[in-house]
Protein backbone atom coordinates (compact mmCIF):
# COMPACT_ATOMS: atom_id res chain seq x y z
CA UNK A 1 0.00 0.00 0.00
CA UNK A 2 2.67 2.58 0.95
CA UNK A 3 4.84 1.09 -2.74
CA UNK A 4 1.26 2.72 -4.52
CA UNK A 5 1.16 5.76 -2.38
CA UNK A 6 4.54 6.50 -3.32
CA UNK A 7 4.66 5.60 -6.85
CA UNK A 8 1.11 7.57 -6.77
CA UNK A 9 3.00 10.85 -5.38
CA UNK A 10 6.01 10.45 -8.09
CA UNK A 11 3.83 10.39 -10.41
CA UNK A 12 1.94 13.19 -9.72
CA UNK A 13 5.34 15.11 -9.32
CA UNK A 14 6.68 13.95 -12.50
CA UNK A 15 3.08 15.09 -13.89
CA UNK A 16 3.16 18.42 -12.12
CA UNK A 17 6.74 18.96 -13.24
CA UNK A 18 5.97 18.38 -16.86
CA UNK A 19 3.23 20.72 -16.91
CA UNK A 20 5.11 23.35 -15.52
CA UNK A 21 7.72 23.60 -18.44
CA UNK A 22 4.99 23.51 -20.85
CA UNK A 23 3.36 26.68 -19.51
CA UNK A 24 6.40 28.27 -18.45
CA UNK A 25 8.95 27.22 -21.29
CA UNK A 26 7.25 30.01 -23.46
CA UNK A 27 7.77 32.65 -20.80
CA UNK A 28 11.62 31.71 -20.10
CA UNK A 29 12.38 31.76 -23.80
CA UNK A 30 10.93 35.17 -24.76
CA UNK A 31 12.68 36.24 -21.17
CA UNK A 32 15.96 35.06 -22.73
CA UNK A 33 15.50 36.45 -26.25
CA UNK A 34 15.08 40.15 -24.40
CA UNK A 35 18.50 39.68 -23.78
CA UNK A 36 20.05 38.41 -26.95
CA UNK A 37 20.67 40.37 -30.07
CA UNK A 38 18.46 39.52 -33.29
CA UNK A 39 21.75 37.36 -34.65
CA UNK A 40 21.99 35.44 -31.44
CA UNK A 41 18.30 34.90 -31.71
CA UNK A 42 18.03 33.59 -35.24
CA UNK A 43 21.11 31.17 -35.26
CA UNK A 44 20.54 28.10 -35.73
CA UNK A 45 20.48 25.50 -33.65
CA UNK A 46 19.48 27.93 -31.17
CA UNK A 47 22.50 28.54 -28.21
CA UNK A 48 21.28 28.29 -24.52
CA UNK A 49 24.47 30.00 -23.50
CA UNK A 50 25.76 33.50 -24.52
CA UNK A 51 26.69 36.43 -23.93
CA UNK A 52 23.57 38.65 -22.83
CA UNK A 53 23.02 42.20 -23.76
CA UNK A 54 20.45 45.07 -21.82
CA UNK A 55 20.67 46.94 -25.32
CA UNK A 56 17.13 45.55 -26.13
CA UNK A 57 15.75 47.53 -23.15
CA UNK A 58 17.78 50.38 -23.34
CA UNK A 59 16.10 51.14 -26.75
CA UNK A 60 13.02 50.69 -25.53
CA UNK A 61 13.45 53.27 -22.69
CA UNK A 62 15.65 55.92 -24.69
CA UNK A 63 13.02 55.23 -27.86
CA UNK A 64 16.24 54.91 -30.12
CA UNK A 65 15.30 51.46 -32.06
CA UNK A 66 18.72 50.59 -34.11
CA UNK A 67 18.55 48.85 -36.87
CA UNK A 68 20.18 47.91 -40.20
CA UNK A 69 18.37 50.77 -42.05
CA UNK A 70 19.41 53.49 -39.43
CA UNK A 71 17.54 54.88 -36.12
CA UNK A 72 13.92 55.15 -35.50
CA UNK A 73 12.02 56.81 -33.17
CA UNK A 74 10.07 54.92 -30.79
CA UNK A 75 7.29 55.97 -28.08
CA UNK A 76 7.18 52.63 -26.55
CA UNK A 77 7.30 53.72 -23.10
CA UNK A 78 4.51 56.26 -23.87
CA UNK A 79 2.49 52.86 -24.97
CA UNK A 80 3.24 52.01 -21.81
CA UNK A 81 1.85 55.11 -19.98
CA UNK A 82 -1.27 54.71 -22.14
CA UNK A 83 -1.89 51.05 -21.21
CA UNK A 84 -1.81 51.68 -17.27
CA UNK A 85 -3.71 54.74 -18.01
CA UNK A 86 -6.51 53.11 -19.99
CA UNK A 87 -6.52 49.74 -18.42
CA UNK A 88 -6.84 51.65 -15.07
CA UNK A 89 -9.39 54.94 -15.70
CA UNK A 90 -11.84 52.29 -17.74
CA UNK A 91 -11.92 49.80 -15.08
CA UNK A 92 -12.43 52.25 -12.04
CA UNK A 93 -15.34 53.63 -14.68
CA UNK A 94 -16.69 50.17 -14.82
CA UNK A 95 -16.65 49.58 -10.85
CA UNK A 96 -17.96 52.64 -10.12
CA UNK A 97 -21.28 52.01 -12.48
CA UNK A 98 -20.84 47.78 -12.21
CA UNK A 99 -20.94 47.22 -8.98
CA UNK A 100 -24.15 49.41 -7.72
CA UNK A 101 -25.48 47.83 -10.98
CA UNK A 102 -24.91 44.19 -9.67
CA UNK A 103 -26.31 45.05 -6.38
CA UNK A 104 -29.85 46.11 -7.77
CA UNK A 105 -29.52 42.60 -9.88
CA UNK A 106 -28.98 40.74 -7.27
CA UNK A 107 -31.65 42.26 -4.64
CA UNK A 108 -34.24 43.76 -6.74
CA UNK A 109 -35.88 41.93 -9.06
CA UNK A 110 -38.41 43.40 -11.27
CA UNK A 111 -40.10 42.33 -15.02
CA UNK A 112 -37.37 42.37 -17.73
CA UNK A 113 -34.03 42.41 -15.07
CA UNK A 114 -32.96 38.82 -16.33
CA UNK A 115 -33.21 40.33 -20.16
CA UNK A 116 -31.20 43.75 -19.29
CA UNK A 117 -28.93 41.66 -17.39
CA UNK A 118 -28.15 39.19 -20.97
CA UNK A 119 -28.42 42.09 -22.65
CA UNK A 120 -25.53 43.91 -21.18
CA UNK A 121 -23.59 40.50 -21.17
CA UNK A 122 -24.35 39.76 -24.77
CA UNK A 123 -21.83 43.27 -25.11
CA UNK A 124 -19.19 40.68 -24.50
CA UNK A 125 -20.39 38.14 -26.97
CA UNK A 126 -20.23 40.77 -30.20
CA UNK A 127 -17.26 40.64 -31.98
CA UNK A 128 -15.32 43.53 -32.07
CA UNK A 129 -15.07 43.97 -35.54
CA UNK A 130 -18.58 43.77 -36.26
CA UNK A 131 -18.99 46.89 -34.08
CA UNK A 132 -15.66 48.55 -35.01
CA UNK A 133 -16.94 50.36 -38.09
CA UNK A 134 -20.25 51.62 -36.64
CA UNK A 135 -17.92 52.92 -33.96
CA UNK A 136 -15.65 54.61 -35.89
CA UNK A 137 -18.40 56.65 -37.82
CA UNK A 138 -20.28 57.52 -34.57
CA UNK A 139 -17.01 58.44 -33.15
CA UNK A 140 -15.92 60.70 -35.64
CA UNK A 141 -19.27 62.36 -35.75
CA UNK A 142 -19.05 62.64 -31.74
CA UNK A 143 -15.56 64.09 -31.38
CA UNK A 144 -14.17 61.41 -29.87
CA UNK A 145 -12.08 59.79 -32.35
CA UNK A 146 -8.42 59.76 -31.48
CA UNK A 147 -9.23 60.58 -27.47
CA UNK A 148 -9.09 59.07 -24.28
CA UNK A 149 -11.86 59.70 -23.38
CA UNK A 150 -13.35 57.58 -26.20
CA UNK A 151 -10.57 54.63 -25.51
CA UNK A 152 -11.92 55.25 -21.95
CA UNK A 153 -15.95 54.64 -22.98
CA UNK A 154 -14.71 52.05 -25.09
CA UNK A 155 -12.75 49.74 -22.64
CA UNK A 156 -15.22 49.95 -19.78
CA UNK A 157 -18.10 48.77 -22.18
CA UNK A 158 -15.25 45.88 -22.72
CA UNK A 159 -14.78 45.57 -18.46
CA UNK A 160 -18.63 46.32 -17.44
CA UNK A 161 -20.47 43.41 -18.49
CA UNK A 162 -17.83 41.21 -16.62
CA UNK A 163 -18.11 43.14 -13.55
CA UNK A 164 -21.95 43.20 -13.85
CA UNK A 165 -21.89 39.53 -13.71
CA UNK A 166 -19.27 37.86 -11.65
CA UNK A 167 -20.14 40.64 -9.02
CA UNK A 168 -23.91 40.04 -8.89
CA UNK A 169 -23.27 36.36 -8.06
CA UNK A 170 -21.16 37.53 -5.45
CA UNK A 171 -24.35 39.31 -4.17
CA UNK A 172 -26.85 37.15 -4.49
CA UNK A 173 -24.24 34.55 -2.08
CA UNK A 174 -24.72 36.98 0.85
CA UNK A 175 -27.46 36.10 3.16
CA UNK A 176 -29.93 39.08 2.64
CA UNK A 177 -31.20 38.70 6.05
CA UNK A 178 -28.09 40.43 7.49
CA UNK A 179 -28.84 43.28 5.08
CA UNK A 180 -32.53 43.10 6.57
CA UNK A 181 -31.15 43.32 9.77
CA UNK A 182 -28.90 46.08 9.32
CA UNK A 183 -31.99 48.10 7.76
CA UNK A 184 -34.22 47.23 10.76
CA UNK A 185 -31.73 49.33 12.92
CA UNK A 186 -32.54 52.45 11.13
CA UNK A 187 -29.74 52.47 8.65
CA UNK A 188 -30.32 53.53 5.12
CA UNK A 189 -30.09 51.42 1.77
CA UNK A 190 -26.99 53.26 0.90
CA UNK A 191 -25.28 52.56 4.55
CA UNK A 192 -26.43 48.95 3.90
CA UNK A 193 -24.55 48.83 0.68
CA UNK A 194 -21.77 50.72 1.46
CA UNK A 195 -21.03 49.30 5.19
CA UNK A 196 -22.14 45.71 4.88
CA UNK A 197 -23.04 44.47 0.87
CA UNK A 198 -19.80 45.78 0.01
CA UNK A 199 -16.98 44.49 2.72
CA UNK A 200 -18.58 40.71 2.38
CA UNK A 201 -18.46 41.30 -1.54
CA UNK A 202 -15.30 42.57 -1.15
CA UNK A 203 -13.10 39.61 -2.44
CA UNK A 204 -15.21 39.00 -5.35
CA UNK A 205 -15.22 42.67 -6.51
CA UNK A 206 -11.06 42.75 -6.39
CA UNK A 207 -11.19 39.51 -8.28
CA UNK A 208 -13.79 40.65 -11.09
CA UNK A 209 -11.38 43.83 -11.18
CA UNK A 210 -8.41 42.41 -11.49
CA UNK A 211 -9.87 40.12 -14.58
CA UNK A 212 -11.16 43.52 -16.21
CA UNK A 213 -7.76 44.97 -16.08
CA UNK A 214 -6.36 42.55 -17.79
CA UNK A 215 -9.14 42.12 -20.80
CA UNK A 216 -8.42 45.83 -20.96
CA UNK A 217 -4.66 45.70 -21.12
CA UNK A 218 -5.15 43.10 -23.23
CA UNK A 219 -7.54 44.93 -26.12
CA UNK A 220 -5.79 45.56 -29.28
CA UNK A 221 -8.22 45.72 -32.28
CA UNK A 222 -10.32 49.33 -30.62
CA UNK A 223 -6.78 51.03 -29.83
CA UNK A 224 -5.78 50.45 -33.20
CA UNK A 225 -8.25 52.12 -34.98
CA UNK A 226 -9.35 54.29 -32.50
CA UNK A 227 -6.55 56.09 -31.54
CA UNK A 228 -3.33 57.32 -33.27
CA UNK A 229 0.20 56.39 -32.25
CA UNK A 230 0.29 58.79 -29.51
CA UNK A 231 -2.24 57.76 -27.11
CA UNK A 232 -2.40 53.66 -28.76
CA UNK A 233 -1.65 51.21 -25.73
CA UNK A 234 1.13 48.89 -25.81
CA UNK A 235 -0.37 45.80 -27.27
CA UNK A 236 -0.49 48.52 -30.77
CA UNK A 237 2.56 49.63 -29.70
CA UNK A 238 4.70 47.11 -30.55
CA UNK A 239 3.71 47.01 -33.91
CA UNK A 240 6.83 49.48 -34.59
CA UNK A 241 8.94 46.87 -34.03
CA UNK A 242 8.33 45.35 -37.29
CA UNK A 243 10.55 47.64 -39.61
CA UNK A 244 11.71 47.40 -43.10
CA UNK A 245 14.72 45.87 -42.55
CA UNK A 246 12.95 42.77 -40.54
CA UNK A 247 11.25 41.97 -37.21
CA UNK A 248 13.44 42.94 -34.35
CA UNK A 249 13.24 39.78 -32.05
CA UNK A 250 14.68 41.30 -29.55
CA UNK A 251 13.40 44.24 -28.96
CA UNK A 252 9.83 42.31 -29.01
CA UNK A 253 10.71 40.10 -26.30
CA UNK A 254 11.95 42.86 -24.14
CA UNK A 255 8.25 44.57 -24.86
CA UNK A 256 6.68 41.61 -24.21
CA UNK A 257 8.34 41.76 -21.13
CA UNK A 258 8.25 45.25 -19.46
CA UNK A 259 4.44 44.68 -20.68
CA UNK A 260 3.05 41.84 -18.64
CA UNK A 261 5.09 43.16 -15.97
CA UNK A 262 2.24 45.36 -14.64
CA UNK A 263 -0.46 42.50 -14.58
CA UNK A 264 2.20 40.08 -13.12
CA UNK A 265 2.75 42.50 -10.75
CA UNK A 266 -0.70 43.00 -9.99
CA UNK A 267 -1.79 39.62 -10.04
CA UNK A 268 0.69 38.46 -7.57
CA UNK A 269 0.01 41.01 -5.07
CA UNK A 270 -4.14 40.26 -5.24
CA UNK A 271 -3.81 36.90 -6.31
CA UNK A 272 -5.22 36.13 -1.98
CA UNK A 273 -8.15 38.06 -3.70
CA UNK A 274 -8.17 36.77 -6.86
CA UNK A 275 -8.00 33.14 -5.41
CA UNK A 276 -10.46 33.85 -2.35
CA UNK A 277 -12.78 35.84 -4.97
CA UNK A 278 -13.12 32.90 -7.79
CA UNK A 279 -13.85 30.62 -5.21
CA UNK A 280 -16.39 32.36 -3.03
CA UNK A 281 -19.84 30.65 -3.92
CA UNK A 282 -18.35 27.39 -5.01
CA UNK A 283 -20.07 25.52 -2.14
CA UNK A 284 -23.32 27.10 -0.71
CA UNK A 285 -25.18 25.96 2.12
Amino acid sequence: MEHTSLLERILRGVALTLVVIFFMFPIVWIFMMSFQTNETILRIPPQLVFEPTLANYTALITGKLTTMSGTLDIAFMRNLWNSVFLSTTSVAVALLLGVPAAYAFARHKFRGSEDIAFTLLSFRFAPALLVLLPLTLYFQKLGLANTYIGLIWVYQLICLPLILWIVRGYFEDIPADIEYAYRIAGHSWFATFRKIALPLAGPGIAAAGLLAFIFAWNNFVFALVLASADKQPVTVGALAFITSSGIQYGQISAAIVLSITPTLALALYAQRYLVEGLSLGAVKG
